[in-house]
């Protein structure tokens, strides 16, 4: 387990690789997915909420500020001509269902229950981009998924009450972030086999 200070790192590291993406998007270089990056501003906001009423303290700061700068993306993306990837029906059924299981999950009185369905929506939400990362890998920006694992790595290494409340939101952007890195580099990974 790491002191707490290193939450302040991760800060950092989260802050870096957002603004990063931002710049990305501003030079035309990548084009996020609005409806991906809506719910990800979205649930992990009220994630932080539901950790922080299990205990999870500083914990939690990566996930808030996943959420927040989730949410500078889109202004960035939408003020930005061209600036966000047109989105199909596939997209717009993966996001309805993502705010669904989000209902789902800040109606739900069982804090493991909720957190499932907080991961369940940010899962739903991530569908468009991993389909996007897949098939159109020079539309990504990879800093931005690096940093998140990253950031949450460090965020896990601090937690001293491992409960699958405090620590399963973490875990899952450790995850789903590589997978992400994964579908953008798979091409040039499978160049040098």
């Amino acid at each position: 387990m790491l002191p707490e200070n290193i939450i302040y790192i991760v800060i950092f590291l989260s802050l870096f690789g957002h603004l990063s993406y931002i710049k990305s998007i501003i030079k035309g270089e990548a084009k996020p997915n609005l409806v991906s990056w809506f719910i990800w501003a979205l649930a992990p906001l009220i994630g932080v909420f539901f950790q922080l009423k299990a205990g999870a303290g500083l914990v939690s700061l990566p996930i808030f500020m996943d959420g927040f700068l989730s949410l500078l993306i889109i202004i960035t993306a939408i003020l930005t001509k061209n600036g966000f990837w047109k989105f199909n029906a596939f997209d717009l059924y993966c996001g309805a269902l993502a705010l669904m299981a989000l209902i789902l999950y800040i109606f739900t009185h069982n804090l493991g229950i909720s957190i499932l369905f907080a991961i369940l929506s940010d899962g739903l939400a991530t569908m468009p981009t991993l389909v996007k990362s897949w098939k159109f890998p020079e539309t990504e920006a990879v800093t931005v998924y690096l940093v998140a694992a990253l950031s949450n790595a460090f965020g896990l290494l601090i937690i001293k009450n491992w409960t699958f409340s405090i620590y399963s939101f973490g875990l899952y952007f450790v995850l789903i972030n590589l997978v992400i890195v994964f579908c953008i580099y798979r091409k040039k990974i499978f160049k040098q086999i």
